[in-house]
């Protein structure tokens, strides 16, 4: 955490970390003075220790606005399980891959990377005679903010 937390502050962004009370504990995991060194650098919500905290992070990005960006190792299925209809679904998966910045670990494991979330929507595409399809040439489990990044382009002759 204290890692992400100084990456994202170097980009200037305002930063909302959404953790549990006993985050305040001083303990192994969580030193008081690493807490209050990243406390200078974003604002932080502690949610009661049995709470769910997907709730608080969900309605924290979408009241933060459009350009609202979340951070996350959940893939949120629960949530999108419990959404009535498969259009709803499909809206919710399109928001999260526009708005979930992904973390992702170097190979080192000295540095910490975020792929941002996508501007773009990552389906097939069309203009005239022309597609674009994304792709991936190495099969891995789909989660869904993990989309291809590769595009084959085919134009018609």
């Amino acid at each position: 955490l204290f890692d992400a937390v100084n990456c994202l502050a170097k980009e200037n962004a305002r930063l909302l970390v959404l953790g549990r009370k006993h985050m305040l504990v001083n303990s192994s995991n969580w030193k008081r003075e690493i807490m209050k060194e990243m406390q200078n650098k974003a604002d932080f919500f502690f949610a009661e220790n049995i709470s769910e905290d997907d709730a608080f992070l969900l309605y924290a990005t979408l009241r933060s606005g459009k350009h609202c960006k979340f951070v996350t190792r959940d893939f949120l299925r629960d949530h999108k399980a419990c959404l009535s209809d498969s259009l709803t679904r499909h809206l919710f998966r399109k928001w999260q891959r526009g708005h979930q910045i992904v973390f992702s670990p170097s190979v080192e494991g000295k540095h910490i990377k975020f792929l941002p979330a996508l501007c773009y929507d990552c389906v097939v595409q069309t203009t005239g005679d022309t597609w674009h399809i994304p792709y991936k040439d190495t099969f891995e489990e789909k989660y869904s903010y993990r989309v291809p990044r590769k595009w084959l382009c085919i134009q018609q002759r």
